[in-house]
């Protein structure tokens, strides 16, 4: 059985989980702890970052290097284009998206925490050590967290600023491809990168952001989701989940 390693808030475990799930491919999603996942990832992989994937003997970390296993290894409903221009397209693109989730990650983290201690309810899960002992997990998970995203102001801001470039780049490359998709006429390894990414912002149904799970939300947070939505990059995001996001593992993960 295939395991993807994950935090359940982690956009870019999304990123992972719905690459499997494109695929059509079984698999579990396994959580870990914050922090604690470093040496573990260390271990199995050499990085100490997530997602992670299992398949087999084989184990793969970076939501990128996961797309391009899982096409070279299950070619069928591939994720990139066999022509050359579209897939380095959708490889640019990609790598667009990886900037956008890093300023997406510590902009949105940033404006939870401060409102909320939700996400870290999410973080903490329904059962296990962390949800034994919150009460000392908690306030020690919150310190991780905003170290380890470097959460102060300076670098939020300047998060936000490139936050608001990348957008309007994006935005910028879906009209010039008429709209329905970033690259090409179907859905491919961009569109998932790119829509996994903003989820958290738009708060997309079925997924960790949904309001039902954070529900205090600041009014910044709640006015950029609204100018977001504005945009054509904004509902083509609402309509990809809508129609194209058929998820077939529970993002809560064991």
């Amino acid at each position: 059985m295939r395991t993807i390693y994950q935090f359940p808030l982690s956009h870019f475990c999304e990123k992972a989980r719905w690459l499997l799930d494109y695929k059509e491919l079984d698999f579990v999603a396994q959580n870990l702890i914050p922090g604690v996942h470093r040496a573990f990832a260390q271990l199995k992989t050499g990085q100490n970052t997530l997602p992670i994937l299992k398949d087999q003997e084989h184990w793969i970390s970076d939501s990128t290097q996961i797309a391009l296993y899982l096409d070279d290894t299950y070619p069928e409903h591939a994720l990139l284009r066999a022509d050359k221009i579209l897939r380095e397209q959708a490889l640019q693109i990609n790598q667009i998206a990886n900037e956008l989730g890093l300023h997406v990650r510590r902009w949105g983290l940033a404006h939870a925490l401060s409102e909320s201690d939700e996400p870290l309810e999410i973080m903490i899960g329904e059962k296990g050590y962390l949800r034994k002992f919150e009460k000392f997990s908690k306030p020690i998970l919150k310190s991780l967290v905003s170290n380890g995203y470097q959460l102060d102001s300076e670098k939020v801001m300047g998060a936000k600023q490139r936050l608001d470039e990348i957008i309007l780049d994006l935005n910028q490359r879906l009209i010039e491809n008429n709209g329905r998709y970033l690259v090409g006429e179907r859905l491919g390894l961009a569109d998932i990168a790119v829509c996994s990414m903003l989820a958290p912002l738009l708060e997309i149904a079925g997924t960790p952001w949904e309001r039902e799970h954070i529900a205090i939300v600041s009014e910044d947070y709640d006015q950029f989701k609204l100018q977001l939505l504005d945009l054509p990059l904004g509902q083509y995001v609402k309509r990809i989940y809508e129609t194209e996001r058929h998820a077939r593992v529970d993002w809560r993960g064991i």
